[in-house]
């Protein structure tokens, strides 16, 4: 190959790569192209504003100021049945109760809603299988006038049990019912509120709740033993119960990851009210001074009984006091029966 090729090859290759060089520098210095998002706006709705739930409201609902709210509707699906904001006063509405399940987003007919007042406003207010029972209570035992109906309460039973030996009775007080529904404070189904749009706290002497039937006659029979509290419950112990509630097997845990099931669970717990756990406190729990327990009747010593000494009984026999040894107390009411050991009764 001569020289003259050599030189023609050599700056072909010189050009080559000072070309590359330039289409590289370029290619580094321009910036990427960036994808922009295109942002789309809302549709309009033609249609005038109707009442629609915020959330999902099963049968015997009471409603309140957050479970209602106005939407635009298209205006070829408004029915007449509709709540529309022009020709509704939301405030009159609250207290109602819900007949017919209403889901979420969905427009709240008239025909849906029971009115106070309405014939079968307090039936509708019950759930499947409940009872309404009414139960009178002082201001005191109503926590001031703070419970309000759709609140939660737990019932206190408060009595003196009548005891023997000094005749003293035994003070004691104790939680018979938990998680029970308020229906209504004196025949009041909503909330008082006043001019300043504010809710009114007033006293009131007769509550009426929602219980099983059998706890419809627990609490008829409560009344008779003494005296009635009402104690408000906070929304949080709902998430003690359930742990309770699935380590007692009382509830099952749904298999899998299902969102709704489990949020099915949960308000099955929460609207679920309870008897028969019932924590007491009796006096000596709250005062030194107060008995815990209900002291039994010595035997009739005037009868061939025991007198009861503290340690080995002590029993007449001709005059001379006989120690008898290890005995059994038997109690029979508030009789109190001595009987040796090996002996008869």
């Amino acid at each position: 190959m001569d020289s003259r090729k050599i030189i023609l090859l050599v700056g072909a290759l010189i050009v080559a790569a000072i070309t590359a060089l330039f289409a590289r520098s370029l290619i580094a210095g321009s910036s990427a192209p960036q994808a922009g998002a295109v942002v789309m706006a809302a549709p309009v709705v033609d249609g005038p504003e109707v009442l629609v739930a915020t959330r999902s409201l099963p049968v015997g609902t009471i409603l309140d100021a957050t479970a209602l709210k106005f939407q635009p509707w298209p205006k070829e699906l408004v029915d007449n049945a509709y709540y529309l904001r022009d020709k509704t006063n939301l405030q009159s509405l609250q207290g109602t109760v819900v007949r017919s399940i209403i889901t979420a987003g969905q427009p709240v007919t008239q025909g849906a809603l029971v009115k106070p007042g309405d014939r079968g406003f307090l039936a509708a207010a019950l759930g499947p299988g409940m009872r309404a029972v009414t139960v009178p209570v002082s201001a005191q035992a109503a926590v001031a006038g703070f419970v309000f109906p759709g609140d939660r309460i737990d019932l206190v039973l408060t009595q003196a049990v009548a005891g023997g030996g000094d005749g003293e009775p035994l003070k004691v007080s104790e939680t018979i019912m938990r998680n029970i529904r308020v229906l209504a404070t004196d025949q009041r189904t909503d909330n008082l509120v006043g001019e300043d749009g504010k809710t009114k706290v007033q006293t009131f002497s007769n509550v009426t709740i929602e219980a099983t039937p059998k706890m419809a006659e627990q609490v008829a029979l409560a009344q008779t033993l003494g005296s009635l509290s009402l104690s408000l419950r906070s929304i949080a112990d709902n998430t003690a119960e359930l742990e309770e509630a699935i380590a007692s097997g009382a509830v099952k845990v749904p298999e899998g990851n299902d969102p709704k099931a489990e949020k099915a669970m949960l308000a099955r717990v929460a609207s679920q009210p309870s008897a028969g756990r019932s924590s007491y406190q009796t006096g000596a729990d709250v005062s030194r001074y107060q008995r815990s327990t209900v002291p039994g009747k010595p035997a009739d010593s005037s009868r061939g009984g025991a007198v009861m000494q503290g340690g080995p009984v002590m029993s007449q026999a001709g005059g001379a006091a006989v120690v008898q040894g290890p005995v059994v107390r038997i109690a029979r009411g508030n009789a109190m029966t001595v009987v040796p050991v090996g002996g008869k009764n």
